[in-house]
This record gives structure tokens, sequence and C-alpha cells, in this order.
């Protein structure tokens, strides 16, 4: 298997596998959910877990693979803001729960990189 496909799959596995996880536990998720959102907390953790499956099966498809890709890196972004939440409202948790929370951030930067690698054809990213 070649390195590109194989770094499709682990990305549909990690987006289909988050996605499962906001439909079979959703509680941790709604508390991460933007006050500023309309609505239900849990109907946003529900529509995030939807998108999350749809484009990791999106991107497991090779016909479908480049936009779902697309899709990725936009999903990547678009929960961001979700994860400064958490970082914030975890603020006086203890150390490693804060410390967590705060890495969760700059992850999301090397997330969209890997999705727009994908997106391109390309495998995993060159070490060093």
């Amino acid at each position: 298997m070649s390195a590109s496909r194989r770094s499709a799959r682990l990305l549909s596995g990690l987006l289909i596998g988050a996605g499962a996880a906001h439909l079979a536990a959703p509680r941790p998720f709604d508390a991460l959910v933007p006050r500023s959102l309309p609505g239900s907390p849990r109907t946003w953790t529900r529509l995030s877990g939807i998108a999350e499956i749809a484009v990791g099966a999106a991107v497991a498809a090779p016909r479908t693979r480049r936009t779902g890709a697309l899709g990725a890196a936009a999903l990547f972004v678009a929960v961001f803001p979700a994860n400064v939440k958490m970082a914030y409202d975890w603020r006086h948790r203890p150390a490693p729960l804060r410390a967590a929370a705060l890495a969760r951030l700059p992850l999301q930067a090397p997330l969209v990189l890997w999705a727009l690698r994908v997106h391109r054809g390309e495998g995993p990213a060159p070490r060093p």
C-alpha cells in the first residue's frame, strides 16, 4: 500500500472514530460547544459527529478522497473554537488536564496540514 493511501486510511479512521465517539458518548463533547452557537449543545455534538463520519467516509473512498480531505481540513478549522473553549474552561483543573486541553490547540495545525496533504495525494510529512 502506498504511503498516500495509508495516510488517507489513517485520517479516515481518525475522523470516523472521533465521529462515533461524539455519537456514542456525547456528554463530554456537549461541554465543548461554544455558548455563542444557537441551539442545544447536544445538537451541535451530534452534527459534528455526523460530519466527522461523513468526511471520514469521503476520505476513505478513492473517488471522493480529495473532496473529503478538503472537508476534513475545514472541519479541523471549524472545531478550533471548541478547543479554545475547552482550554479556557479547564484553566483551573489539575495540571495534567490543563496540559491536555492546551495541547489540543497546536494539534489542530498538523491535522489541517495532514488533510491538505491527503487532498494533494501526498503521503505523510517527511521525517527530519
